[in-house]
C-alpha cells in the first residue's frame, strides 16, 4: 500500500473507530465501544506507518 493511501485509510479508520466508540459508550455497549477503540488505534498505527514510509522515501531519494 502506498504511503499516502495508508495515511488516508488510517485517518478513515481512526474517525470510524472514534464514532463507533462514542456510539458504544452512548448506548452502554462495552463490546461496541471496545471495537471502536481498537479500530481507532489501528487507524493511528496506519498513519504512523505511512508517515514513516514517507520519511524513508524522502531520505532515499
Amino acid at each position: 500500500m502506498a504511503d499516502r493511501t495508508q495515511r488516508l485509510k488510517g485517518k478513515a479508520n481512526e474517525a470510524a473507530g472514534e464514532a463507533k466508540a462514542n456510539a458504544g459508550y452512548a448506548t452502554g455497549s462495552g463490546k461496541t465501544e471496545a471495537k471502536g477503540v481498537g479500530k481507532a488505534l489501528k487507524g493511528k498505527a496506519q498513519q504512523t506507518a505511512g508517515k514513516a514510509r514517507s520519511e524513508v522515501k524522502k531520505k532515499t531519494r
